[in-house]
Formats: structure tokens, C-alpha cells, sequence
């Protein structure tokens, strides 16, 4: 009798626990459901086409105009952004390479001043813009980075220059400044890369008018508080992302940081690993909160989801924007060996364009 108690009881326990496993599968399930219709407006939807033969994307930045201002210069923002595409395009679909690409549509975006990165970037808390950069070659793994450039005018040339002609990754500061030197860039006065509208902003972050409070907190305390300043002065940096014909990839990431920085700050844009990363299989470029970024080695952690768990780049490069990151740090692109596209983000919206040799193109801010 014992025994036949016994086993009943087993069997009871049994049922509930498999009964208690369907609940949390169903609930996970439903989760997942929810995430991903959270999701599927940010990604590539061309992604089920065949493999094209190139494809690039390219960001200007997490932190947008707000829907409802200014069209005229949403416009022009889209303008700005098709430029920087077909710029790479133009080499992909020539035949160049997927780092010559990169580094063509990154220059374009460097040198308009709508944004965050060369002329027209944040300045730091005494004004000054101070630039970081970073590139990748996916087939290699060799990488180039400088950061607190002053008067480099494309600093993305410049961290290819570091990844082909030295041993070393990161160059900064006045080092980086003494090897742009021995290279004969071209060089600027650091007024070059300042605009009003960037002296505004930081005015604006110095002597806030609004909300009242932020006039009782110190520059630190309001760089800190994410949700009292405009997303386009904690945010903006510049990249693309591409695969050439001959499937290599490569990621290069721009930008002037942020705005009211303390001098000497670094973001995650030219650090490896945290704002850009490309090896064999996937090339990231990120933009947002950079020190959230980093903490989280989100550009590397994208790649490694896809190796270990073999996700897609949507899948994994989403994981990271609504899951790991907190909601508003920004976003990223991304793109696979095969060409398949992932621009997730997590602000309103993220200046982006994509496009490949089957024909796709496409310039959105929003979603």
C-alpha cells in the first residue's frame, strides 16, 4: 500500500511540475511574442531574400528630431544620409572593399555638420570638440582606433592609418595628434568642427532654463540625469557597416561624444568591443550611451550570441537593445556574413539607411 502511495504521490508531483513548465513556456513564449512585434519595426524586413551580392548600412546617430518638429529638416537630415549611402555604394557596387566603403560613407557624415561627428560635434564642458574614431576588418581582426583628436579632420582616416601603418589598436590625445603628424593628414583648427548649434547646446546644458531643477544641480549631475536634456546632447555618433563582394565585413564608428563632456572622456565608439566590432561573421557599429555601452561590451556581445547561440543578427543585436541595455540608450547596425541587415534602437528614433546590390535602399529617422 505504501508503494502504491508513494508511487501516486510521485506521479502527482510529476504532473505539476510539468504542468508548472507549461505555464512558464507559455509565459515565456508570450514574452518572446512581445518582444519581437517590439522588434520587427526596427529591423531589416528584406532579411528572407536571397544572399545579395554587397550591403551596407549606416547610422548618424540614436537621438533624434522628435517626429513633430522641423520637416524641412528632417528632410535634410534624409538628404545628408543618402549621400553617405550611396558613397559607399558606389564602392561595393564597383567592386571596392567593405573597408574602403566604410570609411567613404563615415567621411561623408564627418563632414556635415548635421552630425555628431568632425565638423559639427559636441564640445566638451570648456567648448572644445575633442573627436574619437574606430575601424575594423572583419577578416582580419585587425583594428585602428584614435581618440581626443583636436584637429584631424576626418578621423576615421585616421584610425585606419593606426590599424595599417603601427602594431598598436587606440591612439589618443596628443599621441594620436604627433602620429597624425608623421601621416600628413589633413588637419583643421579645432574651430572648424564648431557650429552654433552646438555652442547652443552646450550653453543651453550650462545655464539650463528648463526644467527649473537642473539650475541646482552641477554639469555632472545634469550629463548624469539621461531624461532632462535632449537626446541629440547625450547622444549622436556616426557609422556604417558593410560586406563586399567578396564577403568580407568591416564596421567603422565616428563621433564628438557628448555634449558637456569632461575633457579627456572616452565613449564606446572607438573601443573595440563596446561601440565597434567586426570579425567573420558579423560587423557592429553602435551609437547612444556610451558608458553603457561599454559596460555591457555590447558590439562583441553581439557577435558572440550569434557564434554561441547561432542567432540571427536581428535576434542577437535586439537582444542587447531591449533586453541588456535600458530602454532609451540608443542602438546600433549590424550586419552578417550574408548580407542580412539589423538596425534595432530603443529612442525615438535612430538616422539610418540601408542598402544592397538586389536593389534595397532605404533612409528612415524613425520608426
Amino acid at each position: 500500500m505504501t508503494n502504491i502511495h508513494g508511487t501516486g504521490l510521485a506521479s502527482l508531483v510529476r504532473g505539476f511540475g510539468a504542468c508548472v513548465l507549461v505555464v512558464i513556456a507559455l509565459a515565456c513564449g508570450a514574452c518572446n511574442t512581445i518582444q519581437k512585434d517590439k522588434a520587427s519595426a526596427f529591423h531589416d524586413e528584406h532579411n528572407g531574400r536571397d544572399k545579395p551580392t554587397w550591403a551596407i548600412a549606416i547610422h548618424g546617430g540614436a537621438g533624434t528630431l522628435d517626429p513633430s518638429e522641423d520637416p524641412a529638416l528632417a528632410e535634410q537630415y534624409k538628404i545628408s544620409l543618402g549621400r553617405a549611402l550611396d558613397a559607399g555604394t558606389a564602392i561595393l557596387s564597383a567592386g571596392g572593399t567593405s573597408l574602403d566603403a566604410c570609411i567613404a560613407a563615415v567621411r561623408v557624415l564627418e563632414d556635415d555638420e548635421l552630425f555628431n561627428a568632425g565638423r559639427g560635434a559636441a564640445l566638451t564642458r570648456e567648448g572644445k570638440a575633442e573627436l574619437d574614431a574606430a575601424i575594423m576588418d572583419g577578416s582580419t581582426l585587425k583594428a585602428g582606433a584614435v581618440s581626443g583628436v583636436t584637429t584631424v579632420k576626418n578621423p576615421v582616416g585616421l584610425a585606419r592609418l593606426v590599424m595599417e601603418q603601427t602594431r598598436f589598436i587606440l591612439l589618443a590625445g596628443a599621441g594620436a595628434e604627433r602620429f597624425a603628424d608623421s601621416m600628413s593628414v589633413e588637419r583643421v583648427p579645432n574651430e572648424y568642427f564648431i557650429t552654433e548649434r552646438r555652442k547652443k547646446m552646450l550653453e543651453e546644458l550650462l545655464q539650463p532654463s528648463r526644467p527649473a531643477v537642473m539650475n541646482n544641480w552641477s554639469v555632472d549631475e545634469r550629463v548624469a540625469k539621461h531624461d532632462t536634456i535632449r537626446p541629440e546632447m547625450r547622444m549622436g555618433t556616426v557609422g556604417c557597416v558593410a560586406m563586399d563582394a567578396s564577403g568580407k565585413l568591416a564596421a567603422a564608428t565616428s563621433t564628438g561624444g557628448l555634449t558637456g563632456k569632461l575633457p579627456g572622456r572616452v565613449g564606446d565608439a572607438p573601443q573595440i568591443g563596446a561601440g565597434t566590432y567586426a570579425n567573420a561573421m558579423v560587423a557592429i557599429s553602435c551609437t547612444g550611451s556610451g558608458e553603457q555601452f561599454i559596460r555591457h561590451g555590447v558590439a562583441r556581445g553581439v557577435a558572440s550570441r550569434m557564434e554561441l547561440t547561432k542567432e540571427s543578427v536581428a535576434v542577437a543585436s535586439e537582444h542587447f537593445i531591449f533586453r541588456v541595455l535600458k530602454p532609451d540608450d540608443g542602438g546600433m547596425i549590424a550586419i552578417d556574413a550574408n548580407g542580412r541587415i539589423a538596425t534595432p534602437f530603443s529612442t525615438v528614433g535612430m538616422y539610418r539607411g540601408v542598402a544592397d546590390s538586389k536593389g534595397l535602399r532605404e533612409v528612415k529617422i524613425w520608426k
